[in-house]
């Protein structure tokens, strides 16, 4: 790299972005240009020709933080960052996963459940365990399932630690999932993390393979790793011990999904060699803003010590503001943008109100409506976890992945073509009789006596519909495939023909997949346009967040 380049960092940034002699710790304080260092540290490697691109792991927190750093790296270095491992850790697991995951009994064509796939599976569980939904709730289920893997722990340990009637009976349903699971050739969202990590230890020559493959691995947000991420990366790391950490212990606050923040407090203990450099210097605040925040994290027990400062002197000074509950609060909010309004002529669209969950809105919105103010809510539901757009990618998945009972449950009455749940309760207690899957039951109809001729006929023609989209798999792009299920299964055309305003929605939201997929497929290599290489791009690959 350009020495020039360099001198674009402060001391102390060009000292973490220099240090390559073993494990290096970066406490950066808010602002103080962390993506700056990881950026150029990249750049620093590949210009020094120490490492190939692809033997670099470097991961971060969110699929945007990837690619703004694969954009950064590829105009700092002026050249393609092809083959190099940006990610989130779920992302790059699953990469290795698609891999490896014949150690596991199972083909790299594998399910990824998100959470509504999960709940839908506890729900298929508990339904055959005659467990009222009502007395344990799936979604509490889900919550338990996931704490426990983020623990690395399994049905077995819950199962012994159970305590009292209900933890018994999430511990059945845990165990009967994770089998559902398997049966269903699928992992879910916390298996991606631990399974590699179940290979690793099965196969210490994979484990090895990585070690020696990824060379140098960088981390972004090490305070919020988990127990998983923090064992993934210590395994990758154990040999050749060039691993770069960056984070902050006074921004941790992502417990209740699993994070430790002594992962980043044992750091120096972890690597008694390693170098500390503490990013101190805020971009973005006045100094008024940073002696607060100083003061507030100063409170902090366990913390290994920042001082944050700023070259901005001076600054408005910060408002506290006490209500005795939301309703007052939020009224004082509208007092705040009327003066606003008034004494600053400042407009509607230059105020924003920031809130800590959804739920907080209510208060809010009901105080702005009474006084007239409008209001535009940011956000709501996400792209992929619309109904529509997971209607369509369910059938997608079942072209990929028989194995998928929830998405075959999903699409097998959707639209609507007379397969009810006593049919589909009779299909699915055929195939557990015969021992196979549901999709194979639907193969072998002539053997079951319990579902009516009428019924076979359509289940007959669902898959006949199938089965030949199902041959073109091999030669076909995703964007093909994906413009063949929505023509053949009418899924577009349920919608064109309602004049309700929210179907219409529906049917654009419909189109925008269609399209995106049509983008993925102009923007990939030829090798890559297939079905199962755009599923495995639409996981979203970081973790929901609790509203």
């Amino acid at each position: 790299m350009a020495e020039p380049l360099l001198n674009d960092l402060n001391p102390e940034q060009r000292r973490a972005v220099e240090y390559l002699d073993g494990p290096l710790l970066v406490l950066a304080g808010a602002g103080s240009g962390k993506t700056r260092v990881l950026t150029y540290k990249i750049g620093y490697l590949l210009d020094r020709g120490d490492v190939r691109p692809w033997e670099i792991l470097s991961v971060t927190f969110t699929n945007k933080a990837a690619g703004e750093m694969r954009h950064r790296v590829e105009k700092l270095i002026s050249a393609p960052t092809d083959g190099m491992w940006i990610g989130t850790f779920h992302s790059l697991c699953a990469r290795i996963l698609r891999i490896e995951a014949p150690h596991l009994g199972y083909d790299s064509n594998f399910s990824i459940y998100d959470v509504d796939d999960q709940i839908r599976l506890i729900q298929q569980v508990m339904a055959g365990l005659n467990i009222n939904k009502d007395t344990v709730k799936p979604r509490a289920v889900q919550h338990k399932i996931s704490d426990c893997k983020n623990k690395m722990r399994g049905p077995e340990w819950f199962e012994q630690q159970a305590g009292n009637f209900a933890e018994r009976t999430v511990a059945k349903i845990f165990r009967e999932y994770e089998t559902a699971l398997r049966r269903n050739h699928a992992f879910d969202f916390d298996d991606l993390l631990i399974k590699p990590l179940d290979i690793f230890t099965r196969e210490p020559s994979v484990l090895e393979k990585y070690q020696q493959k990824l060379r140098y691995i960088l981390v972004d947000e090490y305070q919020d790793t988990n127990k998983a991420q923090y064992y993934f990366v210590k395994q990758l790391s154990a040999q050749h011990r060039r691993i770069c950490v960056v984070g902050d212990e006074d921004q941790s606050i992502y417990r209740w999904r699993g994070a430790d923040i002594e992962n980043i407090l044992s750091f120096e203990r972890d690597y008694p060699e390693c170098e500390v450099v503490r990013l101190e210097q805020n971009y973005r605040s006045t100094q008024v803003i940073l002696d607060a925040a100083n003061k507030v994290v100063s409170n902090n027990e366990l913390r290994l010590g920042k001082n944050l400062w700023s070259s901005k002197e001076g600054g408005e000074d910060i408002t506290v503001i006490e209500t005795g509950d939301e309703a007052a609060e939020a009224a004082m909010v509208v007092q705040i943008i009327k003066k606003a309004l008034r004494e600053y002529q400042l407009g509607y669209n230059d105020i924003a109100v920031l809130y800590r969950t959804n739920a907080q809105s209510r208060a809010l919105e009901d105080k702005l409506r009474r006084a007239n103010v409008p209001y535009v809510i940011v956000g709501g539901t996400k792209f992929f976890d619309r109904k529509e757009v997971k209607d369509v990618l369910a059938y997608l998945r079942i072209l990929v992945n028989p194995n998928d009972t929830v998405a075959l449950r999903r699409i097998i009455n959707f639209p609507t073509r007379g397969i009810g749940m006593k049919t589909q309760e009779r299909l699915e207690a055929f195939a557990l009789q015969q021992g196979i899957r549901p999709y194979d039951a639907m193969q072998n109809l002539d053997q079951c006596d319990e579902i009516s001729g009428a019924a076979k006929g359509k289940i007959q023609m669902f898959m006949d519909r199938l089965a030949a989209i199902k041959t073109r798999l091999e030669i076909a792009t995703a964007f093909e495939i994906a413009r063949e299920v929505v023509d053949t299964f009418r899924l577009s055309r349920m919608y064109e023909l309602s004049e309700l305003p929210e179907e219409q929605v529906r049917l654009e939201n419909v189109n925008e997949l269609i399209n995106s997929i049509d983008i993925f497929v102009n923007t990939h290599p030829q090798s890559e346009r297939t079905l199962e290489k755009y599923l495995e791009g639409v996981i979203p690959w970081e973790i929901p967040t609790n509203n």
